[in-house]
């Protein structure tokens, strides 16, 4: 009896080990989420043409913000390159991002006669598998096992050929990527190296090293293009391929390679990719939830760490704006999405990974310094509030003078960063032209964007203004963020075009989605509602707070027109679209009205009905944005989103999970509650201290105390 107890005992023991085990939040990270297509009109709000964005991400292997990014390619030029329906593999290429650019140095493992017109594999999901910083699959027509891991600035490949009795050869098909290739170079290094270079909008070099001795190198002649061949000497044992990129030289590359790989083995890094990983997402532990929310969380969390990427190598040397080799102190990144991500994954960027930001900072600070501008991205001028908001929330060791005196420049100086800033200055607003029948396609200013999105810019510079003590500029920026009210029509109630003469634009359908006509890839609902710098202020030039609630409810519930297609708005409430960004902070707006409730309804219903969508629980309701659309998930995951990004403060939600662990870089820990289940929240307290509204502020969470969220 006593015997059978201890078993019984060691048994229970060894089941909840293996359960703790298994409830690691890098085991919860599912890597293809964002990599299947949205088919069901219902989800998407209409009957699509063509394959819908939803996602275009990557399942390949990658440690965070790293150089390297090591990834199957299914179709060339298609975001990410990889589409989960492609039944064929083309190559594993090792740089990516999921904006149809990088894909760089593609490479795939092959036997027997290449033809340089169809040398692709199929493959199975059955036989492919993926984790944070490795990835795995089968291809069919070669009978190869490949697998992938990588370092910061490294690949690692290992193909298992189950008849070993195949040639065993690569092709290196550097005449493709993502983007077009304008040169490359391929050549032999000694007895197990390869090198070259591949020219698209950068210039990416590489040095390999085989574990096998290379017999010859095959030149095939392709339609366009040579397509080089490698071809090994015979063996049994799994053919390996270690592989250092750069974008300054060949050298750095090898450097690269042999600081960072050198002789470990790939279990080793396959490994260590993972620590790296698990260390990340630890700092954020999450529990009461379901198995799948917790996958959607820890999915969300891990795409959110991807980009901006790594573009220093180990000597520290970098390619900066003006194409020279420079050497710093601090590590260079790549532009952020900043139209995408300046809403909420640049601050969570801040919160974990404090180090990393401030030199993606210091990289734009260098960029700036050397063109005459902070570079933005896409649209807007939002390093404002990225650099204001991380400098308000404690985030130093950067050059904040610089910054702002760039900032400003952009704010004030024609040919910069702000297309038509001189008109923005004169009038307060960028008008448009007057169009008789207005298409999506047709082109203008997107004036009503572009005045809105400057007016919020305006006031993150404001702030560091204040916060430096330039008065002057200080006043003059917070006047001119007021400039957003002279888009709106009162008599639509709507944000709405103007001409040069200050006229309203004539053919005006609040409905009708453009891609830069009035507005940035939305329409009038889409676009009405956006100032968060100044919510009281908007809700001000509306009747009443009742007539604001009735269009807020409009926004929700006037249904979309399904003759309505464009290429990335889709996936709505109402005209509320979530599967793209300009309108990703309105669902908060109830708040500022007394209807907090009716807010968490609508976050609710976005959490469960627009990520893991479709047939296969893989689709997301739209494109990820380098991490955007996953950060907001985590945020509003936990209870906490920033409704303003350059004011260091969250606005609180309920949460879905019932308790929250969250990690700061002062070594403290933050501890989120939930009490009940209800969508209305009664009271929120911190550290016992009741909060006065539902405002958290970033230094009082950084005192790691109890957060309690208490619903009805």
């Amino acid at each position: 009896m006593k015997k059978q107890l201890v078993t019984l005992v060691l048994l229970m023991t060894f089941t909840a080990l293996r359960a703790e085990a298994q409830e690691q939040p890098v085991d919860y990270v599912n890597t293809f989420l964002g990599t299947a297509p949205l088919t069901n009109p219902a989800d998407i709000g209409f009957k699509p043409p063509w394959r819908v964005w939803a996602g275009l991400v990557f399942p390949g292997a990658s440690v965070p913000n790293a150089m390297v990014q090591l990834s199957p390619i299914t179709k060339f030029g298609s975001g990410a390159g990889y589409e989960y329906e492609n039944p064929q593999i083309y190559a594993f290429a090792h740089t990516n991002k999921g904006h149809w650019n990088l894909c760089n140095i593609p490479i795939l493992p092959v036997s027997g006669d290449v033809n340089p017109a169809d040398f692709g594999s199929t493959f199975s999901h059955k036989k492919e598998s993926s984790h944070p910083g490795y990835f795995q699959v089968y291809l069919e027509r070669y009978g190869i096992n490949a697998e992938l891991t990588s370092t910061l600035r490294t690949g690692y490949h290992r193909y298992t050929y189950t008849d070993n009795t195949q040639s065993k050869k690569l092709v290196v098909n550097l005449a493709v990527s993502n983007e077009r290739i304008k040169d490359w170079k391929f050549e032999q290094d000694g007895d197990n190296s390869f090198k070259g270079f591949q020219v698209a909008s950068e210039k990416v070099f590489f040095y390999a090293v085989s574990n096998y001795k290379i017999k010859s190198i095959e030149m095939l002649k392709g339609e366009k293009t040579d397509l080089p061949v490698v071809d090994f000497v015979g063996g049994s044992k799994p053919v390996e391929i270690k592989i250092g990129l750069s974008f300054v030289s060949i050298e750095n590359a090898k450097d690269n390679l042999e600081k960072e790989l050198g002789d470990k083995s790939f279990e080793t890094v396959k490994a260590e990719a993972s620590a790296t990983w698990e260390k990340l997402l630890s700092k954020i532990q999450v529990s009461g939830g379901t198995e799948r929310q917790k996958e959607l969380f820890y999915s969300c969390f891990y795409r959110s760490f991807l980009w901006p990427a790594l573009r220093s190598d180990v000597n520290g040397e970098y390619l900066d704006v003006k194409g020279a080799t420079v050497k710093a102190d601090f590590q260079y990144y790549t532009l952020p999405s900043l139209w995408d991500d300046y809403r909420n994954k640049l601050v969570l960027l801040g919160m974990i990974s404090p180090d990393v930001t401030v030199d993606v900072i210091r990289s734009l600070i260098d960029r700036g310094e050397k063109t005459g501008f902070i570079p933005t991205f896409f649209h807007g001028d939002h390093a404002a509030p990225f650099i204001a908001g991380s400098y308000l929330r404690g985030l130093r060791g950067y050059d904040i003078k610089s910054a702002y005196n760039l900032l400003l420049r952009n704010a004030t100086v024609e040919g910069g960063t702000r297309p038509f800033i001189r008109e923005y200055m004169d009038k307060g607003f960028i008008s448009d032209p007057d169009i008789p029948r207005p298409v999506m396609e047709t082109k203008g200013k997107a004036g009503v964007t572009k005045t809105l999105e400057y007016s919020y810019d305006d006031y993150s510079v404001a702030l560091l203004g204040k916060e430096l003590g330039d008065e002057p500029n200080y006043a003059m920026l917070m006047k001119r963020s007021q400039n957003y009210k002279n888009m709106f029509d009162p008599s639509t109630e709507l944000m709405r075009g103007r001409l040069d003469n200050g006229d309203w634009v004539k053919n005006f359908n609040p409905q009708y989605p453009y891609y830069e006509y009035m507005y940035r890839e939305a329409n009038a609902w889409e676009s009405s509602f956006f100032a968060p710098h100044d919510t009281e202020g908007l809700i001000g030039l509306y009747k009443s707070k009742a007539d604001f609630e009735q269009h807020l409810d409009s926004l929700f519930t006037i249904p979309w027109n399904p003759n309505y297609i464009a290429e990335n708005v889709n996936s709505f409430i109402g005209q509320y679209c979530q599967g793209n960004q300009p309108d990703h902070g309105f669902a908060y707006l109830y708040y500022f009205v007394g209807k907090q409730e009716k807010s968490q309804a609508i976050l609710n219903t976005i959490m469960s009905r627009f990520y893991g969508m479709g047939e296969d629980g893989l689709a997301l309701s739209g494109m990820d944005d380098a991490g955007e659309m996953s950060s907001w998930y985590v945020f509003n995951a936990i209870g906490l989103y920033p409704y303003s990004p350059a004011d260091p403060k969250y606005i609180v939600s309920v949460p879905l999970f019932q308790k929250t662990t969250f990690k700061l870089n002062e070594g403290k820990t933050l501890t989120i509650l939930k009490k009940n289940s209800g969508e209305r929240i009664t009271s929120i307290t911190y550290g016992g201290r009741t909060i006065d509204g539902y405002f958290v502020a970033h230094s009082d969470l950084e005192a790691g105390k109890e957060l309690v969220i208490t619903t009805k």
